[in-house]
């Protein structure tokens, strides 16, 4: 039976208001009836103080460790960056609390494809802490890069333990269709972000939205099909980003699609009366919205979570 997460930025607006944390999450992923967490230990950036993992000390990571293993929870980690100093201290603290997978990505913050080299060189020089720790790196299809792109590193670096990580999503930045991205990505996934989108208008541009699972326009059954019978995957990370809104980060037609309008570019109205909010304000509220973002927030993973364990039974009996 394949097994389904849930990623913390799910829950962001409660762990940047002090509302929950990591122990919290973690025993809210067990009420929800899902069978394990992926921690994204990123600081939220402009509050950097603000982090899931409030630190690496040896006795707070077994007290993290502890609390997934009381509700029999698998976990996973996120982060970002191929720096190797940093991914090695993030694979140690990935096997302290007992994580057999790190999510990470490239920090754009512009697309250049001149660094695919050093992000190659990088990964290789892992493996041996790899293999050490027993840890694998999934390379994230991250708003910047199609999937040919992430594919093409990871051949070049031919190792067991770094494959990809996919994001269903994520390549709608790029404008690459979710569908084609996931057919792609499947044979070499190591992890996922399941998650839905929907496109809307801001001004004169158009914006990549995240709404909650099976209330946008990706197509999930296809997706999730994808993923069971064509990917070696046992788990399925949601990754509910919404509220959350960005822009395209590649030009159009980069990863095959060149406008907006049908399927997954489907323009539909924005989830907030713009008046009051512009979308890219989304994933940091004003005060005065807050709590009533918080609390569209926490129905929407309840909608996630419904919706894929319907496509967990649909697809995996």
């Amino acid at each position: 039976m394949m097994k389904i997460g849930l990623e913390t930025e799910s829950y962001h607006l409660q762990f940047i208001t002090g509302k929950m944390d990591v122990f919290g999450f973690i025993q809210k992923t067990a009420e929800l009836g899902l069978d394990g967490v992926m921690l994204n230990i990123i600081p939220w950036p402009g509050r950097e103080h603000i982090k899931v993992l409030e630190s690496f000390d040896t006795d707070y990571l077994t007290r993290v460790k502890t609390e997934i293993q009381k509700y029999n929870l698998f976990a996973e980690i996120d982060t970002c960056g191929t720096e190797v100093g940093h991914l090695t201290e993030v694979v140690k603290v990935a096997h302290q609390i007992g994580a057999d997978v790190i999510r990470t990505y490239i920090p754009f913050d512009e697309f250049d494809s001149s660094v695919f080299p050093t992000v190659v060189e990088d990964l290789k020089k892992l493996i041996p802490v790899l293999k050490k720790y027993r840890v694998k790196i999934a390379l994230e299809n991250h708003e910047f890069e199609t999937a040919d792109e992430i594919i093409g590193m990871i051949e070049e670096v031919d190792s067991i333990w770094i494959k990809a990580h996919c994001d269903m999503g994520n390549g709608m930045m790029a404008w690459e269709d979710p569908v084609e991205a996931v057919k792609k990505l499947a044979p070499y996934a190591y992890t996922t972000h399941f998650k839905d989108h929907i496109i809307v208008q801001d001004g004169d541009e158009y914006r990549v939205c995240g709404v909650p699972i099976g209330t946008g326009n990706i197509d999930l059954d296809t997706c999730f099909k994808i993923l069971v019978e064509e990917s070696p995957l046992t788990r399925i990370n949601i990754e509910m980003c919404f509220p959350y809104c960005t822009r395209f980060k590649r030009e159009a037609g980069a990863g095959g699609v060149y406008e907006v309008g049908e399927g997954a570019f489907k323009v539909e109205q924005p989830p907030y009366d713009y008046d009051e909010i512009k979308p890219l304000d989304y994933y940091y509220p004003p005060a005065h919205l807050m709590d009533q973002m918080i609390e569209d927030q926490a129905r929407g993973v309840e909608q996630c979570v419904k919706h894929t364990l319907a496509l967990r039974d649909k697809y995996c009996r």
